[in-house]
C-alpha cells in the first residue's frame, strides 16, 4: 500500500513549476496552489504577505552599525517576530529589539537574542540539521499537520510557533525535546481551543475555494 503524499511536498513540487508556466494555465495553477497552501497553514493569505515582508524588512532595515557587531534571524509567524541570534552586550540587544518593532504589522517582538560573540558557520549548519530533524519527525509521528508549527534553531535552542489546539502543542514539544541535538525547547505557540480551531480552517477552507474558483474563471 502507497503511502499518502503529504500535502506540504506537493505545495513545493507546484511551487518549482510556476516560473516555467504562462497564461490562463500559470495563472489558475497559483491559484490551486495558494489553496493548497492556505489549507495547510491556519494563517490568512494576508496573513502570511504580512509575515513575509515583515521578515525582509527586519533583515534590510537593521541598521549597518548593529550588523557589523551581531548576528541575528528574524522569524514571523500571524505578525509576532521572534528575533534569534547573538549580541555582544545588552545595549545591542535592545537597540535590535526597538528597531524591529517600529517594522510595519508587527503585533509583538520576541527578542531571544543571546549576549555571546557571534555563532560560527559550523554551528549555523548544525541548528538547520536539527530543524530539519525535528520537521522530518513531525511528519513521520503524524500527530498534526507539520506545515502547522514552523522551526526555529539556534544554538541548539528549538522555538516553536504556529497555531495550534493543546493536544498539538504537546505533541510538538514533546518531539522536539526528544530529538537528538535539541538543547532546549521554547514554545511559543498560540494554543487555540479544538471549536476555535476547527472554525479557523473552515475559514480559511472557504478562502481558498473563492480563490481557486475566482482564478479558474480568468
Amino acid at each position: 500500500m502507497k503511502r499518502a503524499v503529504h500535502p506540504v511536498y506537493v505545495c513545493l513540487a507546484l511551487l518549482m513549476l510556476l516560473p516555467a508556466l504562462q497564461g490562463c494555465f500559470g495563472v489558475a495553477l497559483v491559484g490551486a496552489t495558494t489553496g493548497v497552501m492556505a489549507v495547510v497553514d491556519r494563517r490568512s493569505i494576508g496573513v502570511q504577505t504580512d509575515d513575509t515582508a515583515i521578515e525582509l524588512k527586519a533583515a534590510t532595515r537593521l541598521s549597518s552599525a548593529l550588523k557589523e557587531v551581531s548576528h541575528v534571524n528574524f522569524t514571523s509567524y500571524n505578525r509576532r517576530l521572534l528575533i534569534t541570534g547573538e549580541a555582544p552586550s545588552e545595549t545591542v540587544r535592545a537597540r535590535i529589539a526597538e528597531e524591529a518593532r517600529h517594522i510595519e504589522n508587527v503585533q509583538e517582538v520576541l527578542n531571544e537574542v543571546v549576549l555571546s560573540g557571534n555563532s560560527s558557520l559550523a554551528s549555523r549548519s548544525n541548528d538547520a540539521f536539527i530543524s530539519s530533524k525535528v520537521k522530518a519527525r513531525f511528519i513521520d509521528a503524524d500527530q498534526f499537520t507539520a506545515s502547522h508549527v514552523k522551526v526555529v534553531t539556534e544554538a541548539g535552542v528549538v522555538f516553536l510557533l504556529g497555531i495550534v489546539s493543546e493536544r498539538e502543542a504537546v505533541a510538538a514539544t514533546q518531539i522536539a525535546s526528544t530529538t537528538r541535538g535539541v538543547l532546549k525547547v521554547v514554545s511559543l505557540l498560540v494554543k487555540e481551543s479544538d471549536e476555535e480551531i476547527r472554525r479557523i480552517e473552515s475559514s480559511i477552507a472557504h478562502s481558498a475555494t473563492s480563490t481557486d474558483g475566482a482564478a479558474g474563471g480568468k
